[in-house]
């Protein structure tokens, strides 16, 4: 797929972050857009953002952890362009504090956006891109897929699944004889809301217990977030990988020593 123009790209978690930058790029490809979203007006006001600007552009209130709502995202798709091309499971959330403290429901909040509404993306997505023989998957996962740390254990154990389950998804595609592509994206730090997810937190979702330090943690954040990458600059990396039909999209270099010596570690042992 190195020609996108006249394409249908299909991005979740598309009103901000990685997902508004990844829609705007496919945009200037000359790609047809369908944006999704779970805060509404947010997702209007990228989406007249991208239409202002010439984009033809189909916004659809959507939470991908619900199975019905990104099958619904499917057929609009598919309703308005008789088709799909690519496929960004973005959305996402992050979640944390002491591992011991997560709550039940803070669990299923973060695995049913961060896991589960890949797995509907997959699930909505894939049969008709088999169907059609063409189209590329890609996957929002972090370098937290690949290493881990404290005080987020939510988030490092989602985006693990994620990488294991786009390896997976590519593995069966190539076993099918299909020439549907998959790529899972682990960027470092990026200027975008994530750490803000709360606002989007159910109402039988309590806030999480972040323990003594959390305003210690919660600055250091803040702070490695507004120095991260331009979202913009990921989804350069994105549509690069796309055309290169690439499996694992690294945007920060400094991360892959960090996964080779984490993996060294886990081998010593």
């Amino acid at each position: 797929m190195e020609d996108f123009r006249d394409k249908v790209a299909v991005v979740t978690g598309a009103a901000s972050g990685i997902g508004f930058a990844l829609a705007r790029r496919f945009a200037s490809e000359g790609m047809k857009i369908v944006m999704a979203d779970v805060e509404e007006p947010a997702l209007k006001s990228a989406a007249d953002e991208l239409e202002s600007g010439g984009a033809d552009v189909l916004a659809v209130v959507t939470d991908v952890s619900d199975h019905d709502a990104v099958q619904a995202l499917a057929a609009a798709t598919f309703d308005r362009f008789d088709t799909a091309h690519i496929v960004c499971n973005n959305a996402g959330i992050g979640t944390g504090g002491p591992a011991w403290t997560i709550s039940e429901s803070q669990w299923r909040w973060i695995v049913g956006v961060n896991l589960m509404g890949v797995v509907h993306g997959i699930q909505a997505f894939v049969p008709r891109f088999v169907e059609q023989d063409e189209g590329h998957v890609v996957n929002t996962a972090s370098a937290a897929g690949l290493l881990t740390g404290p005080g987020m254990s939510p988030y490092f154990a989602t985006k693990h699944a994620v990488v294991a389950l786009s390896e997976s998804l590519q593995a069966d595609l190539a076993m099918a004889g299909s020439n549907v592509g998959v790529s899972v994206l682990c960027p470092g730090f990026v200027r975008t809301r994530i750490h803000e997810s709360d606002r989007n937190r159910p109402d039988d979702v309590p806030a999480p217990n972040a323990g003594p330090d959390a305003a210690e943690r919660r600055n250091m954040m803040n702070a490695l977030i507004a120095g991260g990458m331009d979202p913009a600059d990921v989804a350069d990396h994105v549509v690069n990988a796309v055309r290169a039909k690439k499996m694992h999209i690294f945007t920060h270099p400094e991360m892959i020593e960090a996964v080779r010596q984490r993996f060294t570690r886990v081998l010593e042992a």
